[in-house]
């Protein structure tokens, strides 16, 4: 891993705004001792549940948990579920901007473990209504001024159709900035954690952040290398993006620029949990761009977050103590 130039007294973004598919993530602890009579399955006995924050709103606790500002848009229902996200949203410290109507049903996503293994998990979803999506674009034209940064977290549930609208709003919001203030130098960062196989509605961004699998679903199978900074410069070119984050698993991280190529090898640790690493990453890059930090500085500090957090189990954050220790 290379060095890493960011201490965490120059960690202080202005606040971040993420916009995406909130869930609730429900975990079924328990032990299985015998199969089941009636089918050739195991039996779980319950032990104990816990509820966490996912998808976006996962992307929001980590911002809070590293001391920073965090607003959360997101489409909700009126039900149970509802009530548990905004509750963990307040103790998490996030600005709850969530949307919410009764005909909505929240989306949760259940997770039976034994053993620290994962043995099934069952999805309750929902695609937001088209209202919500209006009332989106407004709560994001109205809080979105003083924001260093924009993530879009995007799960593929529905909440970041019409995309694009919300990166001409952070687009405008920038250039506002400026006229308003000599101060306003730069532009707020607009993040994306992409989903799906056409990504021309990102277009415009500074940063998309995908994994391997989604990277390849939308250039292609890469023979080596060389084949695979080719055919990123043509994508990044295509969408006007500043940059692209690929992120490798036990590889690492690639950073494509305007300025080249950058690698992060990945730190040597057991990995128990891969679920939420890409939130934790995208999370921290936004933090180190709306402190006013580079790309090239924050992708190692990205690079060592996402390295502390596969290391527990499910959803997971890591603290400023882990982070800069």
């Amino acid at each position: 891993m290379g060095p890493i130039s960011i201490s965490e007294q120059s960690f202080v973004p202005q606040p971040i705004l993420v916009v995406g598919d909130v869930m609730l993530d429900r975990y079924w602890f328990g032990e299985v001792e015998r199969i089941s009579p009636e089918a050739p399955v195991p039996i779980l006995k319950i032990d104990h549940i816990e509820e966490r924050l996912g998808g976006a709103a996962n992307v929001a606790r980590n911002i809070t948990a590293l001391g920073g500002s965090c607003r959360l848009v997101g489409a909700l229902g009126e039900d149970e579920a509802a009530t548990s996200i905004r509750s963990l949203a307040s103790r998490a410290g996030i600005s709850d901007l969530m949307l919410s109507d009764r005909r909505q049903k929240t989306i949760v996503k259940i997770r039976m473990v034994a053993r620290q293994q994962q043995l099934l998990r069952a999805d309750f979803e929902a695609r937001p209504q088209d209202h919500l999506i209006e009332q989106r674009n407004a709560q994001v034209a109205g809080h979105l001024f003083d924001c260093g940064a924009i993530v879009l977290s995007d799960y593929g549930k529905g909440m970041l159709s019409q995309v694009q609208t919300l990166i001409s709003l952070a687009k405008q919001r920038s250039a506002q900035a400026k006229q308003r203030s000599a101060l306003a130098d730069r532009a707020a960062a607009i993040l994306v954690d992409p989903k799906g196989d056409d990504w021309r509605a990102y277009q415009g961004a500074s940063v998309i952040t995908p994994n391997r699998s989604e990277l390849r679903a939308v250039i292609g199978r890469w023979a080596d290398d060389a084949d695979l900074e080719s055919r990123v410069r043509v994508l990044i070119d295509e969408l006007e993006l500043e940059a692209l984050l690929l992120t490798r698993s036990e590889e690492g991280m690639s950073l494509f620029d305007r300025q080249g190529r950058m690698d992060v090898r990945a730190d040597a640790r057991e990995v128990y949990d891969v679920s939420g690493a890409g939130d934790t990453v995208i999370a921290v890059m936004a933090m180190a761009l709306a402190s006013g930090h580079s790309l090239r500085q924050a992708v190692p500090l990205a690079n060592k977050a996402a390295g502390i957090v596969v290391a527990k189990l499910g959803t997971a954050v890591c603290t400023p103590q882990e982070l800069f220790a």
